[in-house]
C-alpha cells in the first residue's frame, strides 16, 4: 500500500510533497537560539528552542529602533551554536561595516554581506541560493534581509533614471510573490529567513496603531511578526544598550500580542538571562518585595544581584519549571490552569 501511495505522490509531480511521516512540509524539528532565554520563550513557547528553523520571522519597527543591531545578535547566536553554518546578509541601507561586524563578535568568514536594492535582485539571488542549497549542502544556512522597506523595484529605479514621476503601483505585488515563492522553497531547504522592516503610525483612525510597510505580501508569508521599539538602559549616566519591548504582531506557533523585553547592549548584543527575574516573579518561583526579590530561603537581593551571577539562582530546576510555565504563557491551548509538568522547585535549589 505504501508503495501505491508514493505513486500517486510521483503522479502529482508536486516537488515539495511528503509523507507526514516521513517530515511533513514546514513542520518545524528544529529552532535556532536567538540569544535570549525569554525571546525565544515569545517565539517557541520554550526558553530553549527559538527561531523556526524553516520559515520566515520579521521583526518590524520605526526607524531608530535597533533592528539591525538586533538582527546580528541572533546572527552572531547562530554562528557560535553552528560552527559550520554560515549568514548570507541582503542589505539595502548600506548602514554595515566590517568594524561593525568585528566589533558584535561576529565570525567575518562566515559572514556573507550582498547589496541588493531592487525586489526583483533579492528575489532572484535569494532563490538561487536555495536551490543550490537543496541540490549540494547539509551546511546549517542564515538568510537575513535588512529591511525590505528600503529595496526598491525595477520599475521604480528605471522612471527615476528616465526622470518620469510616477508612482509605482507593482511594489506591493511583486513583495507578494517573492516571499510566496521563498516560502515553500526554504521550508524544503530547511533555512530561516529574518526580515527587518518599517512600521509607521496609521492616519485617520481614533486610535492611531502600528502597521507594516510594503504592503500585505510579508504578512502573509511569515510565520511570526514581531514589533520593535525600545527605550535606553543606562548604568549610572552611561548609556549600555536598550531595552527592545517586543510584541508578537502575528505568530502561527505562539499567542499573539505578548509582549517580552529583551536587553540589547552595546558590548554583548541580546542578553541571555534579561526577562527571566520578570518571569520566574510571576511564575510564584521568586517574590518581588519592594525593589528587591526574594528566593525561596528568606534571603532578598535586587535583580542586578541575580543578574551578575545568573546561573547561582537560575539553576537546572528553577529553568525546568520557567520552561514548562512558557507553554501555558505563550503556546495556543494552553490554559494558565494547565498543569507544568514539573514539581515547583525545592527551596534548596534557590539559595542566595
Amino acid at each position: 500500500m505504501g508503495d501505491y501511495f508514493d505513486e500517486l505522490v510521483s503522479v502529482t509531480g508536486n516537488e515539495f510533497a511528503s509523507k507526514v511521516s516521513d517530515g511533513m512540509l514546514g513542520n518545524v524539528n528544529e529552532h535556532i537560539d536567538t540569544g535570549s532565554y525569554i525571546l525565544n520563550a515569545l517565539l517557541s513557547g520554550s526558553i530553549h528552542k527559538g527561531l523556526p528553523s524553516n520559515k520566515i520571522t520579521a521583526f518590524a519597527g520605526e526607524s531608530a529602533t535597533g533592528k539591525t543591531f538586533f538582527l546580528l545578535g541572533i546572527v552572531k547566536q547562530f554562528l557560535t551554536d553552528n560552527p559550520t553554518g554560515g549568514v548570507l546578509y541582503f542589505e539595502s541601507e548600506s548602514a554595515l561595516t566590517p568594524e561593525m561586524i568585528e566589533e558584535r563578535g561576529i565570525d567575518t568568514k562566515r559572514f556573507i554581506q550582498l547589496p541588493v536594492s531592487t525586489i526583483q535582485e533579492f528575489a532572484q539571488q535569494a532563490s538561487r541560493v536555495v536551490d543550490k542549497h537543496i541540490e549540494n549542502s547539509e551546511a546549517p544556512l542564515l538568510l537575513c534581509l535588512d529591511s525590505l522597506g528600503m529595496l526598491s523595484t525595477a520599475k521604480e529605479v528605471g522612471d527615476i533614471t528616465e526622470g518620469a514621476d510616477k508612482v509605482d503601483m507593482t511594489k506591493a505585488r511583486i513583495v507578494k510573490g517573492t516571499f510566496r515563492v521563498l516560502t515553500l522553497k526554504l521550508a524544503k531547504a530547511g533555512i530561516p529567513l529574518l526580515v527587518t522592516n518599517h512600521t509607521y503610525k496609521q492616519v485617520g483612525t481614533m486610535f492611531p496603531q502600528d502597521v507594516m510597510g510594503g504592503g500585505s505580501g510579508l504578512q502573509y508569508a511569515a510565520s511570526t511578526i514581531v514589533f520593535l521599539s525600545k527605550r535606553k538602559e543606562k548604568v549610572g549616566t552611561d548609556v549600555i544598550g536598550n531595552i527592545i519591548h517586543c510584541k508578537t504582531f502575528k505568530s502561527r506557533l505562539t499567542k499573539e500580542n505578548k509582549m517580552v523585553d529583551v536587553l540589547l547592549t552595546y558590548d554583548e548584543g541580546l542578553s541571555r538571562y534579561y526577562g527571566l527575574l520578570e518571569l520566574a516573579e510571576e511564575a510564584g518561583i521568586f517574590k518581588k518585595v519592594a525593589a528587591r526579590y526574594e528566593m525561596a530561603n528568606g534571603t532578598k537581593l535586587y535583580g542586578k544581584q541575580i543578574l551578575s551571577d545568573p546561573e547561582k539562582y537560575f539553576t537546572e530546576d528553577i529553568m525546568t519549571y520557567l520552561d514548562s510555565y512558557c507553554q501555558t504563557k505563550f503556546l495556543y491551548g494552553r490554559g494558565d490552569d494547565a498543569e507544568l509538568g514539573t514539581d515547583e522547585p525545592a527551596e534548596e535549589t534557590v539559595e542566595g
